[in-house]
């Protein structure tokens, strides 16, 4: 069959690197139940619950994971919006070098609406954002896991940087 490790064993070996990258979600309200350790356990068990997938490195293994971190942060954005309609909404600040901008769970959506059409666009571009945005890669390991060059990342990063900006602001 195959020779991936389970699941398990690949979240236990990169655990501190999962919570490094989930710790660049940091609240701003004492009240918000989202912290890093939650984010990483979220989304090792929207994984587990997931369909068998096979890993080839660890770089691959981190998009998969990005994946789930940004399905993991829309689901808990969208119950904040659910229950706050009408209230102040709970900020969520995300790493500024990465997602300036984005604070809110109301943030988060519209990011993610606008990352489903930036990726009917362009899926590569949109690819690049979820793992620099939702897994903190660089630039180095963005060309690594998407098979480009740095310099391609870097073009398509100030490119979709931009679209996506002006795609939030039309949406606001």
């Amino acid at each position: 069959m195959t020779d991936t490790p389970p699941l398990d064993e690949l979240f236990s070996a990169a655990y501190e690197e999962l919570r490094r990258l989930a710790s660049l979600v940091r609240s701003d309200d004492p009240g918000a139940s989202l912290s890093p350790t939650t984010l990483v356990n979220e989304a090792f068990l929207k994984l587990a619950a997931a369909p068998r997938f096979q890993v080839f490195s660890p770089l691959h293994f981190r998009r998969i994971v990005a994946r789930a971190m940004r399905q993991v942060l829309v689901e808990a954005a969208r119950r904040r919006n659910a229950a706050k309609r009408g209230k102040d909404l709970v900020f969520v600040q995300l790493d500024e070098s990465v997602a300036a901008g984005v604070s809110s769970p109301g943030d988060i959506l519209a990011l993610d609406s606008a990352l489903d059409s930036l990726e009917r666009l362009n899926p590569r571009q949109a690819e690049m954002v979820v793992c620099r945005f939702f897994g903190g890669l660089d630039i180095a390991e963005t060309a690594a896991a998407l098979d480009v060059s740095e310099a391609t990342v870097q073009r398509d990063w100030r490119a979709a940087r931009a679209w996506l900006a002006k795609e939030l602001r039309n949406r606001g």
